[in-house]
């Protein structure tokens, strides 16, 4: 209902509204810049007339526009851009998730007892933080030379992924079922205070030095 108790589509109510402001935005579907409007009217759903809900509406050149109904107070356009940011983030969410169900095997464990899915779910994030932290530009070379020497692909549209996780997952799985990390050096206790190492990974005792540190 619009802010008169009258019932209507929801893009009847913001037929012939203007957007209360425009600001350049990125289309990342279509990969360029586009010029974008919020617009936000206040109504009420007829199940619940007690609460007041605001329609945002988010208009763009060549698509549709985006209708979003929340119980957020919106009073500035400030407030009707954080409720559509927030939206158009919820996809990135349910990217994310997808990623984790099939490549970290979220989907394949039963887990009845709540200690296990406990463990389970600080496992799943520090694993999906390690290959995340391999999309820094410092480790550019290290990324490069395992997607290429365990997981090669070709095609334009490969050299333009960003964060190419699902190739990086499997590469970083195809290097250690070749050479298996040394869990039992890993857990050895570091040297003493005034004692300096470098760390090699002897999975990249090709000619790659992953992690030289100075312990102090």
């Amino acid at each position: 209902m619009d802010a008169a108790a009258n019932r209507r589509a929801a893009w009847r109510i913001a037929q012939g509204k203007r957007g209360w402001e425009e600001r350049t935005v990125w289309d990342s579907r279509r990969a360029r810049w586009v010029r974008a409007s919020v617009l936000a009217l206040p109504g009420r759903h007829p199940d619940f007339p007690d609460q007041l809900l605001w329609l945002v509406v988010c208009r763009s050149a060549g698509r549709l526009p985006c209708y979003l109904l929340t119980t957020e107070s919106i009073a500035t356009t400030e407030d009707a851009w954080r409720v559509m940011w927030s939206s158009t983030r919820r996809w990135q969410i349910e990217q994310t998730w997808r990623y984790d169900k099939s490549e970290l095997a979220f989907q394949s464990p039963r887990l009845w007892a709540w200690e296990t899915r406990l463990k389970l779910l600080a496992l799943a994030p520090l694993a999906y933080a390690f290959l995340v932290q391999l999309l820094r530009a410092c480790f550019d070379p290290l990324r490069v030379w395992l997607l290429r020497t365990y997981c090669p692909r070709t095609g334009w549209h490969l050299r333009r992924v960003k964060a190419p996780l699902y190739r990086l997952r499997t590469a970083i799985s195809r290097l250690w079922q070749e050479h298996p990390p040394d869990w039992f050096a890993l857990a050895r206790p570091a040297p003493a205070k005034g004692m300096s190492r470098v760390i090699v990974v002897e999975e990249l005792r090709a000619g790659l030095l992953l992690a030289p540190a100075s312990l102090s």
